[in-house]
Formats: structure tokens, sequence, C-alpha cells
């Protein structure tokens, strides 16, 4: 069992044998972010965010869920700690279903900085204290649902220096990358979401969002796994691949 402790005192453990170097990356991609895994099979790994927020943001794509579990697909959902305070009856039954890994999409939903960085007008977090606090924050909520710490992180925009991701790292996070850009927040047509995903190669990580039911991202993931099951390809959690993850050097 997971022992549970101080996060002022984690924070303070933690910081005391972290590298202060300056960042000198900024990105989706920078050193340290697992963006692919190896395998010898046809396999792809799905991950899904939902972000919060906002009503609209906070949404639940209840469509695109249950055809996951009609069709026994297996997936990753990186959930955002405002998402659980929206809906929280239905992150516990999520939480619940052995075929979903819960990962942690951060506290606030902020790119992961150590100086304030920002994307998109979203600004980052700007201290590696507030890096731990975005990371644990929401971990420790959803430990207090689960009784399990997340093993993944996706900050919120997916952005990150590397700094930043030594530290998530070095709390004991993987941080969950992607190699396929399904849906781009969830803007892209259905017909571009299936294209996108059907580009997917073996080992790929495939990101798009399970908090828009508005868009296109339901139908085009629905046409797009049904095309590559017929091609004989599955779908893993992150953590059934975790011995086989390929970071950015």
């Amino acid at each position: 069992m997971l022992l549970r402790f101080s996060l002022s005192l984690f924070m303070t453990t933690l910081l005391m044998g972290t590298d202060l170097t300056a960042p000198l990356q900024w990105g989706e991609n920078v050193t340290g972010v697992t963006t692919k895994f190896q395998s010898d099979k046809k396999e792809i790994a799905l991950t899904f965010d939902a972000c919060g927020g906002n009503p609209r943001s906070s949404q639940y794509d209840a469509g695109l869920i249950d055809f996951l579990i009609e069709n026994n697909i297996p997936a990753t959902l990186f959930i955002n700690a405002r998402w659980i305070d929206s809906n929280p009856e239905i992150f516990v039954r999520l939480a619940a279903n052995p075929l979903f890994e819960i990962a942690n999409h951060g506290t606030a939903h902020k790119p992961l900085s150590v100086n304030g960085n920002s994307i998109y007008n979203i600004s980052g977090t700007a201290t590696k204290e507030e890096v731990l606090q975005e990371i644990g924050g929401n971990s420790e909520k959803i430990y207090g649902l689960t009784g399990k710490h997340p093993a993944f992180f996706r900050s919120g925009t997916a952005y990150y220096d590397e700094v930043a991701v030594n530290i998530a790292r070095s709390s004991g996070v993987e941080i969950g990358g992607f190699s396929v850009l399904a849906d781009a927040g969830a803007t892209f047509s259905a017909p571009k979401v299936a294209q996108q995903i059907k580009s997917a190669h073996s080992g790929d990580i495939i990101i798009a969002h399970m908090n828009h039911p508005e868009s296109g991202t339901r139908e085009g993931v629905i046409e797009a796994i049904t095309a590559l099951r017929q091609e004989g390809f599955s779908f893993v959690r992150l953590s059934d691949v975790k011995e086989h993850l390929i970071r950015i050097p």
C-alpha cells in the first residue's frame, strides 16, 4: 500500500536534490519526454485528455468512452483536477474500469516550466515549487479517490522545459508525450482525426480528447480504430509498455 505523506515535505525533500540549472528547451518534445515505445507487435497506445476549467471543456464524451468499453479497447486517460471536480461520479466510474489507466493532466492545466514560460496565452508554472504543486495537487486528488498515485503526467498544452521534466521524473512520474496528434485540442474535423490516427505505426502514442462531444473526435476515432483493428493492430495503456518507452534524449 502506498504511503501518503505531506506534499510540502515531499516538495522540500525533492528540491534539495534537484538540478537547478536554467532551462534551454521549451516545447512539446524536450529532453525526457516519452513519445513512443518499442514493440515487435502491431501495438498503438491510445491516450485521451480531459481538461476542465469551464463548462465547455468540462464535458464528457460518453459515446467515445462507451465505444472503447463495448469494443474492449484499453486507453490511458489524462484527467485534470478541474474536470474531476466537475465530473466526480464519472471519474470514479472510469477509474474503476480495468480497461482504463488514470493519468495526471495537472492541477490547473498549466504548461510545465520553471520560469513562467507561456504558450497559447496560457502562463506556465513559474518556479520549481509550482511545478511540483501542479503535479502533486492533482496526484493527491486522484490518490484520495482511487488509492493510487498516477504514474504518468501530461501538462496542460503538453509544453515543458527540460528542467521541469527532470523535476517531474525525479518525483516518480513519466511525462506522457505523443507521436500522433489526433485532434489538435478537439479542433480537427472527423475525417482529419481519422486520417491522423490511421497514419499511426506500431509504437506510436496517440493524443486525443474525451471532453468535447461536440467535436469530430469521437467519429474520427471510431472510424480509425475500426480500420486499424482490421489491419491487425491492438491497443495498449502506457503502463502496459512502461519498460519499453522511448524518451527524447
